[in-house]
C-alpha cells in the first residue's frame, strides 16, 4: 500500500473520532502540501503534510505510514509526525 484516502487516514491516525467526521472536515477544507482539498477520496502518501483546523487550533502533521485497520493509540501515533509549533508565551 503506497497511498490511502485522506478520510480513512485521518480516522486511522485517531485525529478524528469517526470516519464521517473526518470526511466532513475534509469537505470543509484541509490543506495537503499547502493546497486546499475538499474531496474525502483524495489520496495521501508518505511524506505528505496535512494541515487541519481542529477545535480552535491548527494541527500540522506529516504522514509517516498507513494501516489497514484502526488500531490503538500507540499504533495511531506511529502513522504521523506532529509538526505543529508550540505557541510562544508572551512575557
Amino acid at each position: 500500500m503506497d497511498r490511502q484516502r485522506i478520510d480513512k487516514w485521518l480516522w486511522h491516525a485517531r485525529l478524528l473520532r469517526t470516519r464521517s467526521a473526518a470526511a466532513a472536515l475534509v469537505a470543509a477544507g484541509v490543506r495537503l502540501n499547502g493546497r486546499r482539498i475538499t474531496a474525502a477520496s483524495h489520496l495521501v502518501r508518505i511524506g505528505d503534510v496535512v494541515t487541519l483546523a481542529l477545535d480552535r487550533s491548527v494541527k500540522v502533521v506529516r504522514v509517516e505510514g498507513y494501516c489497514e485497520k484502526r488500531g490503538d493509540a500507540a499504533a495511531a501515533s506511529a502513522l504521523y509526525r506532529d509538526l505543529t509549533k508550540a505557541p510562544v508565551a508572551k512575557a
